[in-house]
């Protein structure tokens, strides 16, 4: 059996390349596109969902 560890450590370093600054708010998405599979997985036809 592989051994686990079971403590987490007592410390953490933050790497050097991490800041403190918050991330950016997302930015607002757009209404102009059609439907895409692209975007949603999976065609409407005729009032059923189908994937590919």
């Amino acid at each position: 059996m592989t051994k686990r560890a079971t403590k987490r450590p007592e410390t953490f370093d933050k790497p050097k390349h991490w800041n403190s600054e918050p991330p950016p708010e997302p930015k607002k998405g757009s209404d102009d596109e059609d439907l895409s599979p692209t975007r949603y997985g999976d065609w409407v036809k005729d009032g059923i969902a189908i994937d590919f």
